[in-house]
C-alpha cells in the first residue's frame, strides 16, 4: 500500500524542486529547463536519491514529450515559413547536415568505425542526430532585448531555426525508424512517405473540420479538449501504424491545428497541464534518468568534445552557407552562433534515442552539458557581434 501510495510523494518532490530550481535558472539569465534537469539530478540516484525513476513517472514524461511537441507544432507560423524563402531553407538544411556528420564521425572516431546499417554505425548517426537539434528561444530573447529581431539577419536566423526543427524531426524519424528495424532501409523510406502522404490527407480533411468545430464553438473549451484527443490520436498512429515516433505525430498534430483561430487559445491551455505537471516531469526525468556512476575519464573527454563539436559544426555549417548566399562581414557569424544553442528538442531527441535503445543513459550528460554551455554563450557571443564598432 505504501508503494502505490509514493508516486505522490515522488510528484511533489519533483514539481517542487523543479519549478524552485527552474526559477533559479531563470534569474540567472537561462532556460527554466536548465534548472528542471538539474532538480531531477540532486533528488534523483545521482545525489540524493529521494525519488526513483518509475514506470508511472516514465509514462507521465512520454506524456510530457508529446505536450512540448504538440504544443511547439501549435506554435508555428506558416507565413513566417513561407516567407522564409530558399535563403533560410539553405540554412537550415546546412544547419542540420554538417552536425549530423560531424556527430556521427566523432562517435566512430573514439568508439571504432563500422559497416553502414550495422547496430554500432546508427548509434553513431544517432550522436549526429541529437547535435542537429536547434532552440532559437534564448536567440529570439537575446535579439528582442538588442533590438535586432526585426532586421534581416534576425528574420533570417528565425525561419531557418523553424525549418531546422522540421527537418530535425524528419531525421529523427528516420533514424529511429531504420536503427530499430532489422535493416531494411527501404521499407523505413517507404512507411515514412507513407506518413507524409497520411499526414497531408488529414492535414485537408483535420484542418476544415477543426476549422468548422471551431467556429462553431469558439473559444469554448471543447476546442482545447478535441485538439487534444486529435494530439494523441496522431501520436498513436504514428507509433503504432508507421512505425514513426509518437512526438512527430503530435508536432504534425500542432501544425494541421496552428492556422486555426483559437490556436493560441488551445495553445494556452494545454501549456497550464504542461507547465504545472507533465513539463516539470519530463525534464526532472532527464535527471533521474542520467547516470553518472559509470562517467569515467573517456566519457568526459568525449563529452567535452561533444559540446565543440556541436557548437563548431552549428556555426560552420549555417556561417558557411550564409557567405554562399550574399551575407557578408559579421552577418554570417552572427546567423551561425544564433543557430547553434539547444535546448528542449535535443533533450526530446536524446529521450527518444534511450527509449528505442539508440543511446545509453550516459550519454546525457554530454547532451546537458551542451545546453548549459549553449545557453550561457549564446546571448554573450551575439551581444558582442550585434555591439557597433
Amino acid at each position: 500500500m505504501e508503494a502505490a501510495y509514493s508516486v505522490f510523494r515522488d510528484l511533489a518532490l519533483i514539481v517542487i524542486f523543479a519549478k524552485f530550481f527552474g526559477l533559479i535558472a531563470r534569474r540567472c539569465k537561462m532556460p527554466q529547463v536548465v534548472g528542471e534537469i538539474l532538480a531531477g539530478l540532486l533528488i534523483g540516484p545521482c545525489l540524493l536519491n529521494w525519488v526513483q525513476l518509475t514506470d508511472y513517472i516514465s509514462k507521465t514524461a512520454e506524456i510530457g514529450v508529446v505536450l512540448l511537441m504538440f504544443g511547439t507544432g501549435l506554435g508555428t507560423n506558416l507565413q513566417d515559413l513561407k516567407k522564409a524563402g530558399a535563403k533560410a531553407f539553405a540554412i537550415a538544411c546546412a544547419g542540420v547536415f554538417i552536425p549530423l556528420v560531424g556527430g556521427t564521425l566523432l562517435y566512430s572516431c573514439f568508439y571504432g568505425f563500422s559497416a553502414v546499417g550495422s547496430e554500432h554505425f546508427y548509434k553513431a548517426l544517432f550522436i549526429g542526430t541529437i547535435m542537429t537539434a536547434t532552440s532559437v528561444s534564448i536567440t529570439v530573447a537575446t535579439l528582442q532585448e538588442l533590438g535586432k529581431i526585426s532586421t534581416f539577419v534576425g528574420t533570417t536566423i528565425v525561419s531557418a531555426a523553424i525549418i531546422d526543427d522540421v527537418i530535425g524531426i524528419l531525421v529523427l524519424t528516420c533514424v529511429v525508424s531504420a536503427g530499430t528495424s532489422t535493416g531494411n532501409i527501404g521499407g523505413v523510406f517507404a512507411k515514412t512517405g507513407l506518413f507524409i502522404v497520411f499526414s497531408a490527407v488529414v492535414a485537408f480533411v483535420g484542418y476544415k473540420i477543426m476549422k468548422w468545430f471551431d467556429n462553431r464553438y469558439p473559444h469554448t473549451q471543447r476546442v482545447p479538449i478535441v485538439s487534444l484527443a486529435f494530439c494523441f490520436a496522431m501520436a498513436y498512429i504514428a507509433e503504432a501504424h508507421f512505425g514513426i515516433a509518437d512526438i512527430t505525430g503530435a508536432y504534425i498534430a500542432g501544425v494541421i491545428l496552428c492556422s486555426i483561430q483559437d490556436a493560441g487559445y488551445v495553445s494556452r491551455k494545454i501549456d497550464i497541464s504542461s507547465y504545472m505537471l507533465f513539463g516539470p516531469v519530463f525534464f526532472a526525468s532527464v535527471g533521474l534518468k542520467t547516470d553518472i556512476s559509470g562517467l569515467t575519464p573517456e566519457i568526459l573527454i568525449f563529452s567535452l568534445c561533444f559540446v565543440a563539436v556541436a557548437l563548431i559544426t552549428k556555426i560552420v555549417g549555417c556561417g558557411g552557407v550564409s557567405a554562399l548566399l550574399g551575407f557578408r562581414g559579421r552577418d554570417r557569424l552572427r546567423i551561425g552562433v544564433g543557430m547553434m544553442t539547444r535546448g528542449e528538442v535535443a533533450l526530446i531527441v536524446a529521450q527518444k534515442g534511450l527509449s528505442v535503445g539508440l543511446i545509453e543513459s550516459i550519454y546525457f550528460a554530454p547532451v546537458i552539458l551542451l545546453i548549459l554551455i549553449s545557453s550561457v554563450a549564446t546571448p554573450i557571443l551575439l551581444k558582442i557581434l550585434f555591439r557597433e564598432k
